[in-house]
């Protein structure tokens, strides 16, 4: 069991009872858990927002793809690429080390459709609905690679989520070994979201495009298992090993931005189930 210290702020106090005691509920919940979780919740009518070590740095995980997703589309509003250009699949991309190739795994993924496109192209809108909705790190790869690291971090510093720290692709051992990760911090996630929410992080359409494509998600244990039946999400979700995360824009009747972000649990059944405890212990606090 990890001990655990959380900093909580409220601010722009909101007089409702739910959300003054939303911080101490959720600090109750993760203290049974033995894992270090950061917390953003964020109304869409920005009257409150709730902070629980929201600038701790985390592994990304696939959280990272997120940003990915807003460069295509600020590239494609800007001009320099179409969404439905073709893009080559190849299997063979470059350390940011020393430059040496190296090229992912199948059995690490999760989908297959895009290994099966090797030697053949398939569009840039194709690659990031896969890389979003079934997380597809051969997507996120091709797509980072597009578009180019630096201006993805262009983009997330312009939009003031400089908690979200992109280094490069998926696997590539030699950075891991090194430590050169991509990391994240809840307030960073939570700023993208509210940005794509709000129609700022690239233009009303194209933002309206990429929350319909966080709806599509397939992976559904965490926040969306946490509010009733039938309310749309869009969201991302991220994980490896002790790392479980999930980022999402829950379109209550009063929408909200909430960020989870875990480590320190193996089993991810049990980390998917404090998530959904968290998600349901916000989303009653939200409406009351």
């Amino acid at each position: 069991m990890l001990i655990l210290q959380f900093a909580a702020l409220l601010l722009a106090p909101d007089p409702r009872p739910g959300i003054a005691q939303l911080p101490d509920q959720l600090r109750r919940i993760v203290a049974t858990s033995g894992a270090e979780v950061a917390i953003a919740y964020r109304p869409l009518d920005g009257k409150s927002e709730v902070l629980i070590d929201a600038d701790k740095p985390f592994h990304a995980a696939s959280t990272m793809k997120v940003p990915v997703m807003i460069e295509l589309f600020h590239q494609a509003q800007r001009g320099v690429l179409s969404l439905d250009e073709s893009l080559p699949v190849r299997n063979q991309f470059r350390s940011i080390v020393d430059g040496s190739p190296y090229a992912l795994s199948e059995g690490d993924d999760s989908d297959s459709e895009v290994y099966a496109a090797v030697g053949k192209t398939m569009t840039l809108r194709k690659l990031c609905e896969l890389m979003i909705t079934v997380s597809s790190n051969f997507a996120a790869n091709l797509l980072i690679e597009r578009l180019g690291v630096e201006n993805i971090r262009g983009t997330v510093t312009a939009l003031g989520a400089e908690g979200m720290q992109l280094l490069r692709g998926v696997e590539d051992q030699k950075a891991f070994d090194k430590g050169l990760n991509n990391t994240t911090t809840a307030r960073g996630l939570m700023i993208l979201l509210d940005s794509l929410a709000h129609g700022r992080a690239v233009s009303g359409g194209a933002d309206k495009e990429m929350i319909e494509i966080l709806e599509r998600q397939k992976f559904n244990d965490a926040i969306p298992a946490g509010v009733p039946a039938g309310t749309p999400i869009a969201h991302k979700t991220g994980n490896i090993t002790r790392i479980h995360h999930d980022a999402a824009i829950v379109f209550a009747p009063r929408a909200y931005v909430l960020v989870l972000l875990v480590r320190g649990i193996d089993d991810q059944k049990k980390s998917a189930a404090l998530m959904a405890d968290l998600s349901r212990a916000v989303y009653e606090a939200n409406a009351r």
